[in-house]
């Protein structure tokens, strides 16, 4: 069975939850407080494993440090039967972020990169066999931008799905963009990309429009509550309607659910479907990787 590989960030997630995100200079003292394992990269390969069809779906290639934080990450993956290829870095800490969610389920982020941005193209090199025989390669941008060009050309050279969430928001190469079969950008993370001031519908086809033009093959775009575009389709799929209390982690479900459904062989709008049903349950509870949901809760 070929994996769905996913390179990318491990972090700790230290969560505190209060009626409202304190503004610069203020303090808000009504917060309760959780410890969880995050990281983009993490999120989408544990929203792999629990949302496809077989254990042992999803091999995941990252890099923690030599502390305590490395050792629950590599704990914590097994448990979802995760093949965890961890790079182990001897100086650099572990990521970890700090997370800040109001009432409405509305968060504010600050990342350490750590060891996730030390990640180098010759860290990955080992992985080349595993990057080239998957079934599709998974990746974000907390991880340095050179490391997901290389892993992107390896994958792209084997004629290996490459799927791009390009988060946080950034500048890419056109040599990275043009090895990319499906780019996955939010509206901020379009319009960087685009030129394109994305707001609805009509301006996000433009943005897909332009984004093609450097190369990609398929963009989706996801809107938050006004739903995703879909450049194939050319259409907005709107969002599930539910009662958000936490959308920390939402965007990697999406995107870990969307790379299941491509590589079970399902239409665009097909798997959209499937993976805004993952992301509409994760919204419904705290927390990055405890709030995703498994494949027998979408059935």
């Amino acid at each position: 069975m070929k994996k769905i590989v996913v390179l990318g960030s491990a972090n700790t997630d230290m969560v505190i939850t209060s009626k409202r995100i304190p503004v610069p200079g203020e303090t808000v003292c009504d917060g309760s407080f959780m410890m969880n394992p995050g990281g983009k990269g993490a999120n989408q390969a544990v929203a792999v494993a629990r949302l496809s069809a077989k254990k042992g779906a999803c091999a995941f290639i990252a890099k923690v440090g030599d502390d305590m934080f490395g050792r629950a990450t590599a704990a914590r993956l097994k448990k979802d039967s995760i093949d965890a290829r961890l790079v182990v870095d001897g100086e650099a800490a572990s990521g970890t972020a700090l997370i800040l969610v109001d009432k409405n389920g509305q968060n504010s982020i600050s990342v350490a990169l750590g060891a996730n941005g030390t990640l180098s193209p010759e860290d990955i090199e080992p992985f080349a066999d595993l990057i080239g025989n998957a079934a599709a390669l998974v990746m974000q941008l907390e991880t340095p931008v050179e490391t997901v060009a290389r892993a992107a050309k390896i994958a792209h050279d084997a004629g290996v799905t490459v799927i791009l969430n390009p988060a946080p928001a950034r500048k890419l190469p056109k040599k990275l963009l043009e090895c990319v079969d499906w780019l996955t950008p939010n509206e901020s993370e379009a319009s960087l990309l685009s030129g394109v001031d994305v707001v609805d519908a009509k301006s996000a086809a433009k943005a897909v429009s332009r984004l093609r033009k450097l190369g990609v093959g398929h963009v989706l775009i996801t809107m938050g509550s006004k739903g995703v575009y879909c450049g194939d389709c050319d259409k907005l799929f709107p969002a599930k309607k539910v009662k958000a209390i936490d959308c920390v982690a939402a965007g990697d479900t999406f995107n870990g659910a969307f790379a299941v459904a491509v590589c079970e062989g399902r239409s665009a709008a097909e798997a959209i479907d499937f993976a805004q049903k993952a992301a509409a349950i994760s919204v419904t509870r705290p927390g990055a990787q405890s709030s995703v949901p498994y494949r027998r809760e979408i059935a």
